[in-house]
């Protein structure tokens, strides 16, 4: 009887052994691949946009899809990521589940993690620049390197964000006949010649605000886009079969005409429910200690802050909410 019992255990140390091995042999070949395509790979961010409005390498889409399966299989069947090799160190023989927190907390104000942004967020330079002569919308990022998801994205360096998300938006309300330009500023630089930190970062939209307004009298909507810290599973939604990221409207009430702005935001939020129901997490009204609490939104009754998704949220989603977005802001505009 202790000679089977004993044999028995032996039989689940090989297979443990076993297992263990192969998941390392596994995991040096994927690895390898992952960073000989990072290496072989040339694209940057600019290219990319173009690649999401339909203009891109197809040879991008090909490569994508494959690391997409490589890293998903990866992760589906040893919970490792690759893109963070001490992952395979922390699972030992017996894999255990990543504990994750849902975070409860919307638009935060707290700008001190600007410098861990920077290692994971850069400025994108505008892919398709135009001169337009009578613009009436006006896209800017307070706070432009907050990123999105860059899964699988990383190994080409590209840094989903807020900004590429307003290029995006721009072409998607350009081709619906609104005329729209983006604010291209290097917020970073910007602040940084200013001698401000982070929490300066509506003070420095600000001024970039005014300065569109006064050279074109044509504006009037004001369009802040940011991204939520919050949880994925608070910021994403699935709407006909298509996944999106949600939207929360923000308004700041520290200042005498926040009246007109909650109107005009609860008409915009109306739209958004009626052919996207699902889509806006609906209105945020700030106020009081640690917020800003006007976000610039004194300079125009079309000053809209809007959350588009989350950090955990990929391009792709958030693509397939800019075209929702501007379904909805023409809409607004042409009643």
């Amino acid at each position: 009887m202790k000679g089977k019992m004993k044999l028995k255990n032996n039989s689940k140390r090989i297979i443990r052994k076993s297992f263990f091995y192969l998941v390392i042999i596994y995991s040096i070949f994927s690895i390898t691949f992952y960073y000989s395509l990072k290496n072989s790979t040339k694209i940057n961010n600019t290219k990319f946009i173009n690649f999401l409005l339909g203009g891109g390498n197809s040879h991008l889409l090909e490569d994508y899809k494959l690391v997409n399966i490589v890293n998903t299989s990866t992760d589906f069947l040893f919970n490792i990521d690759l893109k963070n090799p001490s992952s395979i160190l922390d699972q030992g023989v017996l894999m255990y589940g990543n504990n994750e927190k849902v975070l409860e907390v919307s638009h935060n104000d707290d700008y001190s993690n600007l410098e861990e942004l920077k290692k994971i967020s850069s400025y994108i330079e505008d892919p398709n620049p135009v001169d337009i002569d009578n613009p009436i919308i006006y896209i800017y990022n307070s706070h432009q390197l907050e990123n999105y998801n860059n899964t699988n994205l990383d190994i080409y360096g590209i840094t989903p964000n807020v900004l590429m998300a307003s290029y995006l938006l721009k072409e998607k309300l350009n081709s619906k006949g609104l005329s729209t330009l983006v604010e291209d500023t290097n917020m970073t630089e910007f602040l940084n010649i200013n001698n401000w930190n982070h929490a300066s970062s509506y003070k420095a939209s600000r001024i970039l605000i005014l300065d569109k307004k006064n050279k074109y009298n044509s504006l009037k909507y004001f369009i802040d886009i940011h991204r939520d810290s919050v949880n994925k599973n608070i910021t994403t939604t699935t709407i006909n079969g298509k996944v999106y990221a949600k939207i929360l409207f923000v308004v700041g009430l520290e200042h005498n005409n926040y009246k007109e702005n909650i109107s005009n935001v609860e008409k915009i939020n109306d739209i958004a429910n009626k052919y996207y129901p699902g889509l806006s997490r609906g209105i945020y009204k700030k106020e009081g200690p640690g917020v800003d609490g006007i976000y610039n939104q004194d300079i125009s009754s079309n000053s809209i802050l809007i959350e588009l998704g989350g950090v955990d949220n990929n391009i792709d989603e958030v693509l397939n909410t800019t075209e929702a977005i501007s379904n909805i802001l023409y809409y607004y505009i042409k009643g």
